[in-house]
């Protein structure tokens, strides 16, 4: 099956589809099916990244399909601990090695780690392995507005993309307006939200029904309609055909506000947050 997911243009030219797959703690053969299954049924945007140890899945998974490499758009991510630019460079290779890919399609700084205070070295180093071939597009994960305009200012480079923590309880409508403004795509991690408290909410639930959806479907179309690309994680063929069943109805101006209105001051899953968090 090949469902048209419509696609973003990042400020580098590179194209993704405004959903793509996650795929945390999907790994060894049932991780491949998984995978696989996704793509079958229109996927073309699979997010991984070096702490999931899961890269060779991917990779994997990519080798067994029957979808051309070119056609897909494959992510990873450097993590905290390998940030100084010789380690960085040694890692994104790893990455490549490990999912024996000649390139990623896009490749993201998972964390500032603000106090080791050496993000921008792994920007230089993303910065080179775009120019070597190895990525085509250089982004970053849960980067705030001042990491971002940093590393603009040391490097002249701006990044693509930042993939940032945003679900109906956390809308991050400021990060989000300051992507907008600085031509950052802005995609969201965890979108339905890990927790099982936005699926049962009463209020998406009488709008779900409306529209003859399910919650996810709903807030699904609200990241869509954002702008942002989602990446939900799914094993079970059913629930990822139903993720990318979201284009065939929309939300008015109302809907919208009133689910981004669930949002709440301190709505994080895990209270990561990037001004302090430090990755491994």
């Amino acid at each position: 099956m090949d469902k048209s997911i419509p696609e973003i243009t990042l400020n580098d030219g590179l194209t993704l589809p405004v959903i793509g797959l996650g795929t945390y703690k999907l790994r060894g053969n049932d991780g491949v099916h998984s995978i696989l299954s996704a793509i079958d049924m229109g996927y073309r945007l699979i997010d991984s990244a070096y702490n999931y140890e899961n890269e060779g899945t991917v990779g994997e998974a990519v080798r067994r399909s029957s979808v051309a490499r070119e056609k897909l758009k494959i992510t990873s991510k450097l993590p905290g601990r390998y940030q100084t630019y010789g380690r960085a460079v040694a890692t994104i290779q790893e990455s490549l090695f490990r999912a024996n890919l000649d390139y990623y399609d896009l490749y993201l700084i998972h964390w500032p780690n603000p106090k080791q205070d050496i993000y921008v070295e792994a920007w230089e180093a993303l910065i080179d392995a775009k120019k070597w071939g190895l990525i085509r597009s250089i982004g970053v994960c849960n980067f705030l507005p001042e990491h971002i305009e940093r590393l603009e200012k040391e490097t002249g480079v701006k990044p693509s993309l930042n993939q940032i923590e945003l679900h109906p309880l956390f809308n991050q409508a400021p990060q989000r307006k300051w992507h907008e403004e600085n031509n950052i795509t802005t995609e969201s991690w965890s979108p339905i939200a890990r927790a099982n408290e936005v699926l049962q909410n009463d209020t998406i639930q009488q709008i779900a029904d409306h529209h003859n959806k399910s919650i996810s479907q709903i807030i699904l179309r609200w990241h869509y309609q954002l702008g942002a690309i989602a990446i939900p994680k799914s094993s079970s063929p059913a629930r990822q055909l139903e993720n990318i069943s979201i284009f065939d109805f929309s939300l008015d101006e109302i809907e919208m506000s009133i689910i981004s209105g669930l949002t709440r001051p301190y709505g994080r899953i895990n209270n990561q947050d990037p001004a302090v968090y430090e990755e491994f």
